[in-house]
Parts: structure tokens; sequence; C-alpha cells
């Protein structure tokens, strides 16, 4: 019986690590080159998905790769006004300690047998057992797995769904090593997260573990073509944070700073999400986890989402390891409720956001 996982993110391999200590084969196939044929992003807040970890064997791995630190946070209102400040002591339960995803994702590999993975195989299509890849080459499988993101195409075989825009569109600059080139803008961001909400605009800088410090330009209320009409000129980033400077009106001086001290990074990125509460009939040999399979705002749940999709799919195999139907039926029937309850939540969160008087709602709701 073959299994085979298409994407090695974070919740294919949290599959791929449970059947392994499980006793039970599959191969991950993922189209990138190799581990490090790209950058992976920036930090993640891990709270439900420790869970994942913990079954997976590597919680104690974990919490030696996350920053306790990182689950401190400001919260600003534009004119400079300091709204909530949370520092969370040296000896504080690691309850949503920040992790970079690169160094979570080497954790799983290097988890996993070396031969896990097969680098370099981009999936085009599936039908009747067989797996095609972009290079022409060809895999059989009895249970495939799409973990393979937001533009899954494994997705396909089970819904017509696809990804729509949320009506936020993002800009993401950093500066790197940020304690030597700037100590006072990196006094001001702290060492966790660092919220700046306005009306329609945010501004979210967060302290990565290499020392850059990531800032997230959201604008909200934006169409899908918004970037085209912008006057945000991407291809020059010095004109391009000037640009941006000037697209955060009544911001105070010093969070115009942390835009001016950027560096030659600029990213625009568009949000998309899939319907919260998609299901699809159970199929005996295909199934999907992760944003293949409930990609939602990223507001915190996509990660651990991932993670619990892997661990809790990988459970059901192991206890089913002859009957892939049963096992895919019980871990479907769970996923569903459970993705789409974060669903809602994430969608009630970026609501939030969106919403005038962002800020004091936010505030709100910290304080319960």
């Amino acid at each position: 019986m073959t299994i085979a996982i298409v994407g090695a993110g974070l919740g294919g391999l949290t599959l791929a690590r449970l059947l392994h200590i499980n006793g039970i084969d599959a191969v991950v196939y993922e189209r990138e080159s190799s581990r490090d044929a790209r950058g992976q992003g920036g930090m993640l807040d891990i709270h439900s998905g420790q869970r994942a970890l913990r079954e997976a064997g590597l919680l104690d791995q974990f919490h030696a790769i996350a920053r306790g630190e990182g689950q401190d946070m400001r919260l600003l209102e534009p004119d400079g006004t300091l709204l909530l400040r949370e520092d969370t002591p040296d000896d504080a339960p690691l309850d949503r300690p920040e992790v970079d995803r690169a160094d979570l994702r080497n954790l799983l590999l290097d988890s996993l047998p070396e031969d896990a993975v097969r680098w370099g195989h981009a999936f085009e299509s599936a039908d009747n057992g067989l797996l095609h890849f972009a290079d022409g080459s060809s895999a059989t499988y009895d249970l495939l797995v799409g973990a393979d993101g937001a533009n899954s195409r494994v997705r396909a075989l089970l819904t017509d769904a696809c990804p729509a825009h949320i009506g936020q569109n993002v800009v993401e600059v950093g500066i790197p090593d940020i304690d030597r080139t700037h100590p006072d803008l990196a006094a001001m961001v702290g060492r966790g997260n660092y919220w700046v909400l306005g009306d329609g605009i945010s501004l979210a800088a967060q302290r990565n573990g290499d020392g850059r410090v990531r800032i997230g330009l959201s604008f909200y209320n934006t169409a899908e073509d918004w970037f085209a009409t912008s006057g945000i000129p991407f291809d020059d980033p010095a004109a391009a944070r000037a640009r941006l400077i000037d697209l955060l009106p009544g911001f105070h001086p010093r969070f115009t700073a942390l835009i001016a001290a950027c560096d030659n990074t600029v990213v625009p990125r568009s949000i998309y999400a899939l319907p919260a509460g998609l299901t699809w009939p159970s199929t005996p040999d295909v199934t999907l986890l992760g944003d293949a399979a409930h990609l939602m705002p990223p507001v915190g749940q996509g990660a651990n989402m991932a993670l619990l999709d892997g661990a809790l799919l990988g459970l059901a195999l192991a206890a089913h390891p002859d009957d892939f139907p049963t096992a895919v039926k019980e871990y479907e029937r769970e996923m569903f409720e459970r993705t789409s309850a974060a669903a809602r939540k994430s969608a009630a969160m970026k609501k939030l956001l969106m919403s005038p008087d962002a800020a004091r709602k936010m505030l709100a709701f910290f304080q319960g």
C-alpha cells in the first residue's frame, strides 16, 4: 500500500513523520529542487500545533528552537498611543512561542529518512493510481495526500472550490540585523510582535530569529488588482519605500521611520482564502491537508491547523493501516469540524482588522 504526499511543507512533513514512527512507508514529492531552494518566510506562532509535535516525538526539539520572547506584544494606534504591552517573563510557559518557519521545516525534515522526500518532482496530475510529474516521470499510489498549499493541484481531484481574494493586499519589507543597524528601532519594536492598527491600514513588525525585523503593511478593503493602481514602483525599492510612507497618512514619524530604514526587499502579496467550512465527499484514495484543504486569512491559525492535519491523518492511518478509506473518513470528519471553527475565527479576526477603530477593538478582544 503506497502513500504519496504531494508537498514538503509543514503539514506534509508532519504526516510523513507520524507514518514513519508508526512503521508505515510514505513518499513526499516536492517541486522545489532542495530544502534550501527558496526562503521559507518568517516566524510562526505555534500554539495548538504543539500537540502535533508531541505526537511526532519532537516537542522537546521544538522547544529548543522556539523563541519564548516572541510571545511579547505591543499594540499601538497610528498616532503613537500605546494601548497594550505584554512582556513575557523568561520562565513563562511556551504557550504560543514563535519559531522560524525554516527552522521548523528543517526539524521535520531531519526527523525523516534521507530518501523520504523526492525533490524536484512537480505534480501535474493523477489518475488510476498513477502520479504524473512535470519532468515526464510517474509514480504509483494507493492513497494520494494533497499537501501542496494554497495553489494546490491535487485539490481539483476533490472539489471545484478555488481561493478568492479577501480584500487585503500586503507589502512586505524588512530591516536586517536591526540590533546593530538601528538599535533605536530595535528597542521600539521589542522582542516579539509590534502592531499598529489604523482605519483600513495596519503595520505589523515581527522580530525573526536571524535578527531581521519583517514588516507587513496591510491595506484592507482593497481590490485584487490594487497593486496595479497603488503607485508603488516595486522595481525601484527606494521610491517604493517613499510611496509606502505616503500611503500612511496620520502615522507617527517613528512608524514611518521603520519603513525608511528597510532594505531593498519589497514584496507584494495579495491575500486569498478558501470558503470557510469547505467540505467534499470522501474519496477512498485522495485527501487534502493544510492550505490545500482550508486556506484561511493569515492571523495565526493556518500553520497550526496544517501541523494538526498531518498528525491526525497519520494517527488515523496508523490505526487503520489496511483500510485507508476508513482512515480518510475519520480524519476528514474531525478535520472539517476543527478547521471550519478555525476558519470562522480567522474570518472574524480579519473583519475586526478591516473595521474602523481597529486598534481599540483589538484591545477589547485581547482583554476578553
